[in-house]
């Protein structure tokens, strides 16, 4: 059984963004910045994740404005203020940190987000685009799950069936999407599905992205699945995926840590998606910076 560490892939990718950036700062070019707006400073988890993207920005060189935002502000000045990064010039990649306080539109406040710095992927414009099988951005944690799968030789999954469990609109639906258009053939489980076990016991390749600690145990996994965990859960002090690592570990063939598995690569993709945004507005100003 292999574990597929997301951590050791995502330094590599890392290491590759790290060059192109360190060769712009050498040419004295405009270098990558990616903008986080954060409201309100009580929410520790999105604290600590928002300190983890300042962090992997700056081990690759690329800039970074975190904009801290009063817990009380309207929505006409969260808007305002993504306006401003939407002309701001130097700024490439937009990401508002989710969840918003309950008085304000998440919605609203993602949908203002210029499409073109969208890193998040997560505006109209780039749904519909995944759809269609169209250049735009892609949800960091899908297209993360996608390279992790790319590295182990799953490039073309013709003939395979992969099972998705969940259908959030960050994780479930797109990369249901993606395996699709890497022709598997998906199957999505959630709340409302009948026999979600049998169904899993058949998939070669089973994505879990429920929040449930220790859910999918080995009677989900068939003999020989890839299996990709996306949760993250608190459980008795520890932080432990969606899959009983421990049981599952003896019928799988690959199989992600909790942690070092998949949230590693999902910090990396928005690097990614970030310096994607700056080559394709160099491109569009007639440079050729990279």
């Amino acid at each position: 059984m292999e574990i597929l560490y997301g951590n050791t892939l995502a330094n590599h990718l890392k290491e590759s963004m790290k060059k192109k950036i360190d060769a712009l700062r050498d040419q004295e070019k405009r270098i990558p910045m990616l903008a986080v707006i954060l409201v309100g400073d009580d929410n520790e988890a999105s604290k600590s994740y928002v300190l983890s993207k300042e962090k992997a920005c700056k081990s690759v060189g690329m800039e970074v404005a975190i904009i801290q935002l009063e817990g009380d502000i309207s929505q006409e000045d969260l808007i305002n203020t993504i306006q401003k990064c939407n002309e701001d010039k130097d700024v490439d990649g937009i990401l508002v940190q989710l969840p918003l306080p309950k008085h304000l539109n998440e919605k609203e406040a993602v949908n203002a987000i210029d499409p073109r710095k969208d890193v998040d992927g997560l505006t109209p414009s780039n749904a519909g685009k995944l759809l269609l099988q169209e250049k735009g951005f892609v949800p960091c944690t899908p297209k993360g799950i996608m390279e992790m799968l790319s590295s182990i030789g799953m490039e073309d999954l013709s003939g395979k069936k992969a099972v998705v469990m969940g259908r959030s609109i960050l994780v479930g639906k797109p990369i249901a999407l993606l395996l699709q258009n890497k022709n598997a053939t998906v199957t999505t489980v959630h709340s409302k599905t009948k026999d979600p076990e049998q169904i899993c016991k058949e998939a070669d390749i089973l994505v879990v992205a429920i929040g449930k600690p220790n859910y999918v145990t080995k009677e989900f996994v068939k003999e020989g699945a890839v299996v990709i965990d996306v949760g993250i859960n608190r459980k008795d002090g520890k932080i432990v995926g969606d899959v009983d690592f421990e049981q599952v570990k003896s019928v799988a063939s690959v199989l992600t840590p909790v942690p070092k598995g998949v949230g590693p690569m999902t910090v990396c993709m928005l690097l990614s998606n970030t310096l994607d945004a700056y080559e394709r507005r160099e491109r569009e100003n007639g440079s050729n910076s990279v």
